[in-house]
């Protein structure tokens, strides 16, 4: 599964459409592909899974969102006062 993601990664050069946000504004997308990622992360952990499973949301994230806002939501995250439930 891990091998399916990698290859999907590798082969795309940007966010694939999604149909739950068919608007030309993409920052929600963003926004959820960034909390799905840490969310998953959190999950893989907590049950001793592989996270490289999530690298998927990290591709589509960083793939939409600008990157002062991942640095910021980062460092809200470290300080513990991101507002998103991860």
């Amino acid at each position: 599964m891990a091998e399916d993601i990698k290859t999907k990664i590798k082969d795309d050069q940007t966010a694939p459409s999604d149909s739950c946000f068919p608007n030309q504004n993409q920052t929600r997308n963003c926004w959820q592909n960034y909390l799905d990622l840490h969310r998953c992360e959190k999950a893989m952990t907590a049950t001793g899974g592989d996270v490289s499973v999530c690298e998927w949301y990290r591709h589509v994230y960083k793939s939409l969102c600008p990157t002062p806002w991942v640095s910021a939501w980062d460092d809200r995250r470290a300080e513990g006062t991101f507002p998103g439930k991860i």
